[in-house]
């Protein structure tokens, strides 16, 4: 409970079984009584770089569903769409979900596979467009990254699967692992092109990817583990030709913070949308 004994806030990890790993969100079953004021303190108060509150029911396994940073309402976020599906599962039991976001709808399915129950989003549609010269000569100076610090092959594009990301990839996992920006100079570009993260990427194989979040229009530096940036990096991945049109992609986040996760990010042919699962933990 809140110290005002507002509503009932759970706090669970995503894309981790381990509490102090993958990305923890706060999660609010009811908040049918809440106001978009009430909710983003409530979201400021947990601290976390999201929560979620389900605003509504519309159906068996169907939600109305909004999600907050500390700063700012957010259209989508991945994470706490697994977080919220496996606190539903845990007291309603595995099975199907439909989520209505302010992105559209998301359906998630949730199966228990040994003794850890796995939850997995289908996206909205994605897109993906180019970014021009100047915006990534910004981008980079706010990152203080080289154009030669980026890997040729996976060229810089904004893709989007929910919510806008721009998609940079590294040369080095040493590149990755230094990540030391200009905050307030990142976070006004990002309101400027309406991002809602920088998915920053380097390839360590054909389908394994380690990847960092910078998320400073959230008020945090870094988002441990960012299931929306996974499924546009997904969108991102196959329409470069990057990986095939049906493929299973592992994304690595979090290692660098010391918050290890793992995403997993399924590509089906003749399907546009992305799927991404995880596990994950309630946090005591």
């Amino acid at each position: 409970m809140t110290p005002d004994h507002g509503p009932e806030v759970l706090r669970y990890t995503a894309f981790s079984a381990d509490p102090a790993g993958g990305n923890p969100a706060g999660v609010v079953l009811d908040a049918s009584g809440l106001d978009e004021e009430r909710m983003l303190a409530v979201a400021a108060e947990v601290g976390y770089s999201e929560s979620a509150f389900l605003t509504g029911r519309t159906g068996e396994g169907a939600y109305t569903i909004r999600y907050f940073s500390p700063k700012a309402e957010v259209p989508f976020c991945g994470h706490a769409t697994v977080a919220t599906a496996l606190a539903l599962a845990e007291r309603d039991g595995p099975g199907e979900l439909e989520f209505a976001t302010a992105a559209g709808q998301v359906p998630v399915s949730v199966v228990r596979e040994g003794g850890e129950l796995r939850a997995t989003l289908t996206s909205v549609v994605p897109q993906v467009e180019e970014t021009t010269a100047a915006d990534l000569a910004e981008a980079l100076a706010a990152l203080d990254w080289a154009a030669t610090d980026l890997d040729p092959a996976l060229p810089p594009r904004i893709s989007y699967a929910g919510a806008r990301h721009l998609v940079l990839a590294a040369a080095t996992r040493e590149r990755l692992a230094d990540l030391d920006y200009d905050f307030a100079r990142l976070e006004a570009l990002m309101h400027r092109l309406d991002l809602t993260t920088l998915q920053l990427v380097w390839r360590e194989g054909p389908e394994l990817f380690h990847v960092r979040d910078p998320f400073p229009v959230g008020g945090v530096v870094e988002d441990p583990a960012t299931g929306a940036a996974a499924a546009a990096f997904g969108a991102y991945a196959r329409e470069l030709g990057l990986v095939p049109d049906a493929a299973v992609l592992t994304l690595r986040q979090g290692e660098d913070m010391g918050r290890p996760g793992t995403l997993t990010v399924e590509l089906r042919a003749g399907d546009a949308r992305v799927r991404v699962g995880g596990t994950g933990a309630r946090i005591s």
